[in-house]
């Protein structure tokens, strides 16, 4: 599913934030990335989605190389994968509801099946109540659940959070995972 051969990550001015990271990701597990703050875990996520490019190494994702996919086909891998950013990224001037099935929407399928996938989604992540809502409107708790629905409306092949459970009570973290 993952598998990163020798990956290096160097910034401008030296910062190395990764070097000859080498690990495997096999479909079905289950994986956690820690360590302090600096130590290139966020680094590491974006290259996975391909947000970044690895200074050296190879970095396959389903099979694919994606430090030498074209620009033009990293949607598609993207279409494979949920993500769930440490800043939610939800769109403000869209409800909860249209900020789920958006994705949904910009892949084609039908009305109903939008709202469908979108409401079961926000019902699993116990934010029905709350998808007529607006982002600003929300505790950043619920946020965090609008921004994992969101990853998961979809039904993606692979799940990469950034720290998804930060603004979470250790309840809902438990639920959630």
């Amino acid at each position: 599913m993952i598998h990163f051969y020798r990956v290096s990550k160097h910034y401008p001015g030296g910062q190395r934030a990764l070097d000859e990271v080498t690990f495997q990701i096999d479909r079905g597990e289950f994986a956690f990335l820690t360590g302090p703050s600096g130590a290139g875990k966020s680094t590491l996520l974006r290259l996975i989605f391909r947000q970044e490019i690895p200074t050296s190494g190879q970095i396959l994702v389903n099979g694919r190389n994606v430090a030498s996919l074209p620009r033009r086909k990293v949607p598609f891998l993207r279409r494979t994968m949920g993500v769930v950013f440490q800043d939610f990224r939800l769109i403000p001037r869209k409800t909860v509801f249209e900020n789920v099935s958006y994705l949904p929407r910009v892949l084609g399928l039908d009305g109903q099946r939008q709202k469908r996938l979108a409401y079961e989604t926000l019902r699993r992540v116990g934010l029905a109540h709350r998808m007529k809502a607006f982002p600003l409107e929300l505790s950043g708790g619920e946020q965090q659940r609008v921004a994992i629905a969101r990853a998961l409306v979809n039904q993606p092949e692979i799940l990469v959070a950034d720290e998804p459970t930060g603004n979470l009570d250790p309840e809902m973290a438990r639920e959630i995972f």
